[in-house]
Protein backbone atom coordinates (compact mmCIF):
# COMPACT_ATOMS: atom_id res chain seq x y z
CA UNK A 1 0.00 0.00 0.00
CA UNK A 2 1.31 3.54 -1.05
CA UNK A 3 -0.24 6.11 1.68
CA UNK A 4 -0.80 9.65 0.73
CA UNK A 5 -2.54 12.24 2.63
CA UNK A 6 -4.22 15.38 1.15
CA UNK A 7 -5.20 17.93 2.43
CA UNK A 8 -6.46 22.05 1.60
CA UNK A 9 -8.46 24.39 3.08
CA UNK A 10 -11.88 24.94 2.29
CA UNK A 11 -12.57 26.25 -1.38
CA UNK A 12 -9.72 24.72 -2.40
CA UNK A 13 -10.69 22.49 -4.80
CA UNK A 14 -9.46 19.39 -2.67
CA UNK A 15 -12.64 17.47 -3.48
CA UNK A 16 -12.33 17.80 -7.36
CA UNK A 17 -8.60 16.61 -7.06
CA UNK A 18 -9.56 13.90 -5.06
CA UNK A 19 -12.14 12.84 -7.80
CA UNK A 20 -9.40 13.20 -10.72
CA UNK A 21 -6.74 10.75 -7.94
CA UNK A 22 -9.56 8.11 -7.97
CA UNK A 23 -10.20 8.51 -11.63
CA UNK A 24 -6.74 7.11 -11.69
CA UNK A 25 -6.83 4.54 -9.90
CA UNK A 26 -6.55 5.51 -6.13
CA UNK A 27 -8.57 4.31 -3.04
CA UNK A 28 -9.80 7.43 -1.93
CA UNK A 29 -10.69 7.56 2.34
CA UNK A 30 -12.37 10.56 2.68
CA UNK A 31 -13.17 11.72 5.67
CA UNK A 32 -15.93 14.57 4.84
CA UNK A 33 -17.90 12.00 2.84
CA UNK A 34 -17.52 9.62 6.05
CA UNK A 35 -18.79 12.19 7.95
CA UNK A 36 -21.70 12.33 6.03
CA UNK A 37 -22.56 8.19 6.09
CA UNK A 38 -21.95 8.00 10.16
CA UNK A 39 -24.48 10.82 10.52
CA UNK A 40 -27.18 9.62 8.13
CA UNK A 41 -30.93 8.98 9.76
CA UNK A 42 -31.13 6.66 12.00
CA UNK A 43 -27.42 6.46 13.15
CA UNK A 44 -25.93 6.31 16.31
CA UNK A 45 -24.26 9.06 15.63
CA UNK A 46 -27.16 11.75 14.44
CA UNK A 47 -29.15 10.51 17.54
CA UNK A 48 -26.05 11.48 19.71
CA UNK A 49 -26.02 15.05 17.97
CA UNK A 50 -29.67 15.30 18.25
CA UNK A 51 -29.27 14.80 21.83
CA UNK A 52 -26.96 16.91 22.01
CA UNK A 53 -28.29 20.20 20.16
CA UNK A 54 -31.72 19.41 19.74
CA UNK A 55 -34.12 18.34 17.52
CA UNK A 56 -33.83 21.83 15.21
CA UNK A 57 -30.51 20.93 13.72
CA UNK A 58 -33.16 18.47 11.57
CA UNK A 59 -34.77 19.00 8.41
CA UNK A 60 -38.57 18.35 8.00
CA UNK A 61 -37.39 14.61 6.62
CA UNK A 62 -35.47 13.90 9.60
CA UNK A 63 -31.85 14.05 7.66
CA UNK A 64 -29.76 16.61 9.59
CA UNK A 65 -29.98 20.10 9.01
CA UNK A 66 -25.58 20.72 8.31
CA UNK A 67 -26.61 24.67 7.95
CA UNK A 68 -28.82 24.67 11.09
CA UNK A 69 -26.25 22.81 13.11
CA UNK A 70 -23.28 25.19 11.61
CA UNK A 71 -25.43 28.07 13.13
CA UNK A 72 -25.16 26.89 16.15
CA UNK A 73 -21.38 25.35 16.79
CA UNK A 74 -19.36 27.85 14.62
CA UNK A 75 -18.60 31.10 16.83
CA UNK A 76 -19.02 28.73 19.82
CA UNK A 77 -16.08 26.96 21.49
CA UNK A 78 -17.43 24.71 23.68
CA UNK A 79 -20.54 23.98 21.49
CA UNK A 80 -17.94 23.21 18.39
CA UNK A 81 -15.36 20.94 21.39
CA UNK A 82 -19.35 18.92 22.18
CA UNK A 83 -19.89 18.08 18.74
CA UNK A 84 -16.62 17.42 17.90
CA UNK A 85 -16.50 15.07 20.67
CA UNK A 86 -19.42 12.88 19.13
CA UNK A 87 -17.94 12.64 15.68
CA UNK A 88 -14.57 12.87 15.52
CA UNK A 89 -14.11 9.27 17.35
CA UNK A 90 -16.74 7.56 15.18
CA UNK A 91 -15.27 9.02 11.92
CA UNK A 92 -11.35 7.96 13.25
CA UNK A 93 -12.72 4.26 14.02
CA UNK A 94 -14.17 4.06 10.42
CA UNK A 95 -11.27 5.67 8.62
CA UNK A 96 -9.08 3.11 10.48
CA UNK A 97 -11.53 0.12 9.49
CA UNK A 98 -11.46 0.96 5.78
CA UNK A 99 -7.50 1.80 6.02
CA UNK A 100 -6.89 -1.58 7.66
CA UNK A 101 -8.76 -3.00 4.64
CA UNK A 102 -6.15 -1.75 2.50
CA UNK A 103 -2.78 -2.20 4.44
CA UNK A 104 -1.89 -5.74 2.51
CA UNK A 105 -2.64 -4.28 -1.18
CA UNK A 106 -0.74 -2.76 -3.84
CA UNK A 107 -3.02 0.15 -3.69
CA UNK A 108 -2.19 4.29 -4.05
CA UNK A 109 -4.37 5.30 -0.98
CA UNK A 110 -5.19 8.41 -0.63
CA UNK A 111 -6.71 9.79 3.31
CA UNK A 112 -8.03 12.62 2.02
CA UNK A 113 -8.53 14.98 5.31
CA UNK A 114 -9.21 18.48 5.91
CA UNK A 115 -7.97 18.55 9.41
CA UNK A 116 -4.64 16.93 8.44
CA UNK A 117 -2.25 19.98 9.86
CA UNK A 118 -3.93 19.89 12.88
CA UNK A 119 -4.17 15.80 13.45
CA UNK A 120 -1.23 14.47 11.76
CA UNK A 121 -1.40 10.81 10.28
CA UNK A 122 2.00 8.76 11.24
CA UNK A 123 3.67 6.80 8.30
CA UNK A 124 2.41 8.89 5.22
CA UNK A 125 4.27 8.03 1.72
CA UNK A 126 3.76 11.84 1.06
CA UNK A 127 1.62 14.44 1.08
CA UNK A 128 -0.40 16.03 -1.19
CA UNK A 129 -1.60 20.16 -0.66
CA UNK A 130 -4.11 21.59 -2.88
CA UNK A 131 -3.68 25.32 -2.19
CA UNK A 132 -4.55 28.85 -3.95
CA UNK A 133 -4.49 32.12 -2.72
CA UNK A 134 -7.14 33.10 0.05
CA UNK A 135 -9.20 35.47 -1.59
CA UNK A 136 -9.97 33.45 -4.44
CA UNK A 137 -11.10 30.77 -2.08
CA UNK A 138 -13.41 33.16 -0.59
CA UNK A 139 -14.81 34.16 -4.41
CA UNK A 140 -15.24 30.69 -5.00
CA UNK A 141 -17.10 29.71 -1.81
CA UNK A 142 -19.43 32.97 -2.38
CA UNK A 143 -20.24 31.86 -6.57
CA UNK A 144 -20.46 28.26 -5.99
CA UNK A 145 -21.47 27.66 -2.52
CA UNK A 146 -23.80 30.66 -1.99
CA UNK A 147 -21.96 31.48 1.15
CA UNK A 148 -21.71 35.35 2.17
CA UNK A 149 -18.63 36.82 1.68
CA UNK A 150 -18.46 37.43 5.59
CA UNK A 151 -19.04 33.30 6.72
CA UNK A 152 -16.45 32.79 3.91
CA UNK A 153 -14.32 34.46 5.65
CA UNK A 154 -14.95 33.21 8.94
CA UNK A 155 -14.73 29.89 7.99
CA UNK A 156 -11.21 30.38 6.28
CA UNK A 157 -9.97 31.94 9.37
CA UNK A 158 -10.96 28.67 11.52
CA UNK A 159 -9.12 26.59 10.14
CA UNK A 160 -5.55 26.24 9.74
CA UNK A 161 -3.48 28.27 8.19
CA UNK A 162 -2.07 28.42 3.99
CA UNK A 163 1.48 28.58 5.34
CA UNK A 164 0.86 25.54 7.44
CA UNK A 165 -0.70 23.42 5.07
CA UNK A 166 2.35 24.26 2.43
CA UNK A 167 4.63 23.63 5.09
CA UNK A 168 3.98 19.65 5.73
CA UNK A 169 3.48 19.73 1.86
CA UNK A 170 6.32 17.08 -0.19
CA UNK A 171 4.26 18.51 -3.55
CA UNK A 172 1.67 21.23 -3.94
CA UNK A 173 -1.20 21.50 -6.53
CA UNK A 174 -1.70 24.88 -7.56
CA UNK A 175 -5.53 25.51 -8.45
CA UNK A 176 -5.87 28.76 -9.08
CA UNK A 177 -6.06 28.32 -12.63
CA UNK A 178 -8.09 26.64 -15.48
CA UNK A 179 -9.45 23.30 -15.03
CA UNK A 180 -6.88 21.91 -17.58
CA UNK A 181 -4.15 23.40 -15.85
CA UNK A 182 -5.37 21.29 -12.66
CA UNK A 183 -5.79 17.73 -14.97
CA UNK A 184 -1.81 18.73 -15.34
CA UNK A 185 -0.63 18.43 -12.21
CA UNK A 186 -2.91 16.02 -10.90
CA UNK A 187 -1.69 14.26 -13.60
CA UNK A 188 2.28 14.57 -12.37
CA UNK A 189 1.33 14.32 -8.79
CA UNK A 190 -0.44 10.33 -9.27
CA UNK A 191 2.73 9.56 -11.19
CA UNK A 192 4.72 10.77 -8.26
CA UNK A 193 2.43 9.04 -6.33
CA UNK A 194 2.94 5.63 -7.81
CA UNK A 195 6.55 5.59 -7.55
CA UNK A 196 6.86 6.20 -4.19
CA UNK A 197 7.56 2.96 -1.82
CA UNK A 198 5.10 1.54 0.58
CA UNK A 199 3.89 2.47 3.33
CA UNK A 200 5.64 0.94 6.83
CA UNK A 201 2.95 -1.37 8.47
CA UNK A 202 1.82 0.60 11.18
CA UNK A 203 1.32 3.82 8.83
CA UNK A 204 -1.71 5.91 8.80
CA UNK A 205 -2.52 6.07 12.73
CA UNK A 206 -3.24 9.57 14.28
CA UNK A 207 0.01 10.99 15.66
CA UNK A 208 0.03 12.01 19.17
CA UNK A 209 2.12 14.80 20.73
Amino acid sequence: MILVGLTGGIGSGKTTVSAMLAARGAVIIDADQITRELQAPGSPVLDEIVAAFGTEVLDECGALDRPALAAKVFGDADALTRLNKIVHPAVGREMATRLEAQRNTDNVVVLDIPLLVENPREGLCGTLVVDLPLELAVERLVNFRNMSRADAEARISRQASREARVAIADRVIDNSGDLESLEEQVESAWLWMTMLPPAAPEAGRVSRP
